[in-house]
């Protein structure tokens, strides 16, 4: 699997990005793959990337390829960013399947573990899916620039519990690069963004702005970041 540097010209690394996605149809089904959309920028590009992927190979084939998406709605999630999936998923003919966690959120004391949180609230949910849809292959939105523990991820990445594979397309990309690929191509985007919010989490962990691209995220959250991935997170 061939490597790409974070300094490439942006058409580059969407041809790799490319590359990669379209190379999984060789190995999986394409309807035991999935992207992981949480309706933020960077997995709407990815969706984007892959739904163009699935274009071209069903036109070899002579096959509509639809794309598939899994989507964890914790309850908690701005209802911007769930209006903007719903809109864009009848816009794009995906197959979204959405996950709602088993939870009693009347009385859960959100945000005040957030490592307990994000496992009930996301990661049990996800596990669940994967099994449920039987999906095979996850294809996220990742990025190594976004946060120090992502800055040694692999392209792919196999899982347990249940056992998947991740694909992780765009871990060169910067968000300087996401924005100049929605602005390029029309792609649309969270109407949030354009209020201030440069990274979409759930509402009582995310706030506006930052220096830095995650700086409106839950600190703690951000802080145990490697735990929670080692628990089944992106």
């Amino acid at each position: 699997m061939t490597d790409i540097n974070v300094s490439a010209p942006l058409d580059a690394k969407v041809a790799h990005s490319a590359g990669l996605m379209s190379g999984m149809l060789e190995m999986y089904p394409p309807e035991r793959i999935a992207v992981a959309w949480t309706g933020g920028k960077d997995s709407t590009v990815v969706l984007a990337l892959w739904r163009e992927v699935l274009k071209s190979k069903g036109k070899e084939a002579s096959l509509v390829l639809v794309p598939q998406a899994l989507s964890i709605d914790t309850g908690v999630k701005f209802p911007e960013v769930m209006a903007f999936r719903d809109s864009v998923s009848l816009q794009w003919g995906v197959d979204v399947k959405i996950i709602r966690p088993d939870v009693d959120l009347s009385g859960y004391p959100l945000a005040e573990d957030p490592v307990k949180c994000c496992a009930d609230l996301k990661i049990r949910p996800l596990q669940k899916a994967i099994e449920v849809f039987e999906i095979d292959l996850l294809i996220t939105g990742i990025r190594r620039d976004e946060h120090p523990s992502r800055v040694g991820r692999s392209y792919m990445e196999v899982r347990d519990d249940p056992e998947h594979t991740l694909l992780n397309p765009i871990l060169e990309w910067t968000e300087m690069d996401i924005w100049s690929f929605i602005t390029m191509h029309r792609i649309p985007h969270c109407e949030l963004y354009d209020q201030g919010y440069r990274s979409l989490g759930c509402r009582p962990c995310t706030v506006k702005g930052g220096s830095a691209e995650r700086d409106g995220r839950s600190s703690e959250k951000e802080r145990n970041l490697e735990q929670l991935t080692s628990m089944g997170y992106f």
